[in-house]
């Protein structure tokens, strides 16, 4: 699924990622923790695109095809998800014709026919439902006036309609309360698929409780310093990351 040699990541001038390798099979869900600074974000970015993170070195493959050679909207229409720290506004723009041209347009992509109207509207207030989103927000403009947790809200709605090969979710449970907490892990699970890998970015492990990873790493100074199962998240909660800060 998604595999990651030796990746070294700059921004302007500076060494975030430090030579980091990870190893995501199908079917999996892995979650990174680690400290402020420690390059969570910078990864999920790299990962995705984002033009001034420069990679200087290793490789990223998604099913074994080298995404570091495509552009953002070739990567998505591979079927990469991200979930944004901080999901943006786009004023003037119905939150249904956004959703819709961005589904048809990586359907396009990967020479699928567009979604009916009729078919679409079914299919976003199943998903909706999911999501804890009602028609008035559907119609509203994309994310402007939503709270943090309704655009959350929406990130998760995104997800589903999207069906994405791999999702990268960037501290998505930040500033959300236990019901959104829990309705982002329903998310989650129900998309879980022996064809389809999650790597969730997060500080605590209060959003595990929720979504149940195969493996935890831990991010330090630009690389992972430690691997294990559930209970390393657990272990966190109670030692802190001081230890690892040390190690790395």
């Amino acid at each position: 699924m998604l595999n990651i040699e030796n990746l070294r990541v700059s921004v302007d001038g500076a060494e975030i990622i430090k030579g980091l390798s990870l190893n995501v099979p199908a079917g999996e869900v892995h979650a990174i923790m680690g400290p402020n600074g420690s390059g969570k974000s910078t990864l999920s970015y790299c990962l995705t695109g984002r033009d001034d993170y420069e990679v200087t070195g290793g490789s990223v493959a998604l099913d074994g095809e080298d995404l570091l050679d495509l552009d953002p909207d070739e990567r998505a229409a591979k079927g990469l998800f991200l979930s944004f720290q901080h999901p943006m506004e786009i004023p003037g723009v119905q939150t249904m014709s956004f959703v819709r041209t961005a589904l048809n347009a990586q359907r396009k992509a990967r020479g699928e026919d567009e979604i009916s109207a009729a078919d679409f509207i079914k299919l976003i207030r199943e998903k909706a439902k999911i999501a804890g989103l009602d028609d008035a927000k559907l119609k509203r403009q994309f994310n402007v006036g939503f709270s943090g947790g309704e655009k959350k809200r929406m990130e998760m709605l995104q997800m589903a309609m999207f069906e994405p090969t791999f999702a990268i979710m960037d501290e998505t449970d930040s500033g959300l309360d236990i019901d959104a907490l829990k309705m982002v892990g329903d998310v989650v699970n129900a998309l879980r698929a022996p064809s389809r890998g999650f790597l969730i970015i997060t500080h605590y492990q209060r959003l595990l409780e929720y979504i149940q990873p195969d493996r935890v790493h831990i991010l330090a100074d630009g690389k992972i310093v430690k691997s294990g199962g559930a209970a390393l998240a657990r272990e966190l909660e109670k030692s802190g990351y001081e230890q690892f800060i040390k190690a790395a």
